[in-house]
């Protein structure tokens, strides 16, 4: 039997969720939401999506049908024929759609774009996949923290502590998004720590670590700068820690 999968938010997170929940042998995309018509709504349709609205809106409903796309109804209709959804709205809209969500009885994912005090469940699979079996709901981290905890974890695995200082020089948008800033200049983020080390912290707290990011003009690519203490006698080696 099939896990009927929704995905909220079709956009440059949520089209890569859907072509991995597509790629499963034991999972199908019952809906993926578009705010309205759009470019992704054609792709959605190709590629055998069904279409909803992320509103109930009957307006904004109807909308997508005078340009020409097929929309199956609002966001509770998709969950009425959903097993789990996948939240991948942008940042800060997690509070009302999680109430959204509970009110239909549908498990649910995050994005990273939320905070880890959401659903007091933070997840990457290179930490703590066994303590989220079960859950009801757990918010993925971001981009950079799933990076940051699969190099880190194995190495606290094999040394058994680790302290790191580590940098994060992020790009300032998505691909899409080239039109946001900064142009021609690098962009620090003044809270210390930056969110990524805390976040690291919610899927292992046993590591020390804190962190610094600025956010520089591409939208090509993160660069981590890392410096992790290891403990004596750890035994590692430059190879062995690529092999990891």
């Amino acid at each position: 039997m099939s896990i009927k999968v929704a995905i909220n938010g079709f956009g440059t997170i949520g089209k890569r969720v859907a072509d991995a929940v597509d790629a499963q042998d034991d999972m199908e995309i019952v809906g993926v939401t578009k705010t309205g018509p759009s470019f992704g709504c054609g792709l959605a349709e190709k590629k055998g999506f069904p279409l909803y609205c992320t509103f109930d809106d009957a307006d904004r409903i109807s909308s997508f049908a005078e340009s020409g796309y097929k929309c199956q109804g609002g966001l509770s209709d998709l969950l009425a024929v959903a097993d789990i959804v996948i939240d991948c709205a942008p940042g800060k809209m997690g509070a009302d759609n999680l109430a959204k969500y509970k009110a239909a009885g549908v498990k649910h994912i995050f994005q990273g774009g939320e905070k880890h005090t959401l659903t007091g469940r933070s997840y990457t699979s290179s930490a703590n996949h066994a303590d989220n079996l079960g859950v009801d709901g757990a918010r993925v981290v971001s981009c950079n923290t799933t990076g940051l905890s699969r190099t880190l974890v194995p190495l606290y695995e094999h040394c058994g502590s680790l302290k790191v200082e580590c940098t994060m020089i992020r790009r300032a948008a998505d691909p899409g998004d080239s039109k946001k800033g900064p142009i021609n200049a690098i962009a620090p983020v003044l809270k210390v720590p930056s969110h990524h080390g805390p976040d690291v912290m919610t899927v292992k707290p046993e590591i020390e670590i804190n962190s610094l990011a600025v956010a520089v003009p591409t939208t090509i690519m993160h660069v981590h700068a890392i410096v992790a203490d290891l403990p004596e006698g750890h035994g590692l080696t430059t190879e062995s820690v690529l092999e990891m």
